[in-house]
């Protein structure tokens, strides 16, 4: 796999390139067209309204392409849960994570070495990569939580360390809909299930079963040793910001980094990686230097490794500028709202579904202002 492009220009080619039907029809295998978009989505350089509409504004039938808008609409969904929610979402959300029996993670998964070939393989791509295909996700996580009978936190919070997409709603809650703490029974994937996915043709495993040997299986020999890693982020050191006191100042995260946000005006615009959110939730240097990169697309921006009050605690709150996100309640100022795809569908939704019914209703409106859109960029 290549490595993930940062300049803005590649990025708006591979949106332009994704084929929202063959995506539909391929997505859960492994070499299927997935768009590859989510650690761009996730650092908040593009936004899932972005990506829907400029491939609607190609002339698709929302009806040809439901599978790709709903995958869309799902990163929205776990955002508005975790705003509702807050940090709800760390501990098990609807109930109790069934059969759980220990809060460590499995050795040989962290290891890359639990036997199952194809899980193995999607583990050392993660190291290699900082990305892992979303099926592999469910089967990383069925198998530390439901086979091995691990709670949930641990292996969410190893996977999430990794990945150059993290999203701590996304991850959390994903992990928690296969443990059965968010959703109504627990996710299994057996060995017949892997091998039609990801190009494997392995059989004997402890996975080579009847869906229904699940509820009895003991946890495996190979799954048995457990360890607790700890996590921890190294942010770059950073000089004191120099600040325009006559300007706007616009502040940018781990979350946010939006090339066009408040592109027209000049401003100061500040990159600020606050020391507690990753003592919170700890990322590897491989997404920290994907940061960074990603950054410099945004002309002039300067990088403060600080809390928010230390460095923009005596600004006046009028002059700063935000985007809005579950992570930064704490931030003062002028609150931007994201691009959500479907702004108009606000509050919590006790699942997807009842979400996205609601969503429906409004993709004529996405239609149309993808068609304005279109119209505007030919006079751009």
């Amino acid at each position: 796999m290549k490595p993930f492009a940062t300049e803005y220009a590649v990025i708006l080619e591979q949106i332009d390139r994704i084929d929202p039907v063959r995506y539909g029809k391929t997505r859960n295998f492994a070499q299927g067209a997935v768009t590859m978009l989510s650690p761009y989505i996730s650092r908040g350089m593009i936004s899932t309204k972005q990506v829907a509409q400029t491939i609607l504004a190609k002339g698709y039938k929302p009806t040809d392409i439901e599978s790709f808008l709903k995958e869309l609409a799902w990163r929205d969904y776990f955002q508005r849960v975790w705003m509702h929610h807050k940090t709800g979402i760390d501990a098990d959300l609807k109930l109790a994570q069934p059969n759980c029996l220990n809060h460590k993670i499995s050795a040989a998964i962290v290891e890359a070495n639990t036997s199952i070939e194809a899980i193995d393989q999607g583990i050392k791509a993660l190291y290699d990569t900082g990305y892992m295909h979303n099926h592999m996700r469910m089967y990383v996580a069925s198998l530390a939580c439901n086979v091995a009978k691990s709670h949930w936190r641990l292996p969410a919070q190893w996977l999430y360390y990794h990945l150059l997409d993290a999203d701590w709603a996304s991850n959390a809650l994903s992990w928690q809909w296969v443990a059965g703490s968010f959703s109504s029974k627990k996710y299994f994937a057996n060995q017949e299930n892997i091998n039609k996915y990801f190009n494997s043709h392995q059989r004997q495993s402890f996975l080579d079963v009847p869906y229904e040997a699940f509820n009895t299986m003991p946890i495996p020999g190979q799954l048995d040793q457990l360890i607790a890693p700890v996590f921890h982020t190294t942010l770059p050191t950073s000089n004191p910001v120099e600040l325009d006191p006559s300007l706007p100042t616009y502040v940018y995260n781990f979350y946010n980094l939006d090339v066009l946000w408040g592109a027209e005006q000049k401003a100061n615009r500040v990159l600020l990686l606050e020391p507690s959110f990753f003592n919170q939730y700890p990322v590897g240097n491989r997404t920290i230097q994907f940061v960074l990169d990603l950054a410099k697309n945004i002309a002039g921006i300067q990088i403060q490794v600080a809390e928010f009050e230390t460095v923009l605690g005596k600004i006046e709150t009028q002059k700063i500028h935000y985007k809005e996100h579950p992570s930064n309640a704490h931030y003062r100022g002028i609150q931007h709202e994201r691009d959500w795809m479907f702004s108009e569908v606000t509050g919590y939704f006790p699942s997807f579904f009842a979400y996205w019914k609601k969503c429906e209703k409004q993709i004529g409106k996405l239609m149309d202002d993808s068609t304005i859109a279109q119209q505007l960029s030919l006079f751009n």
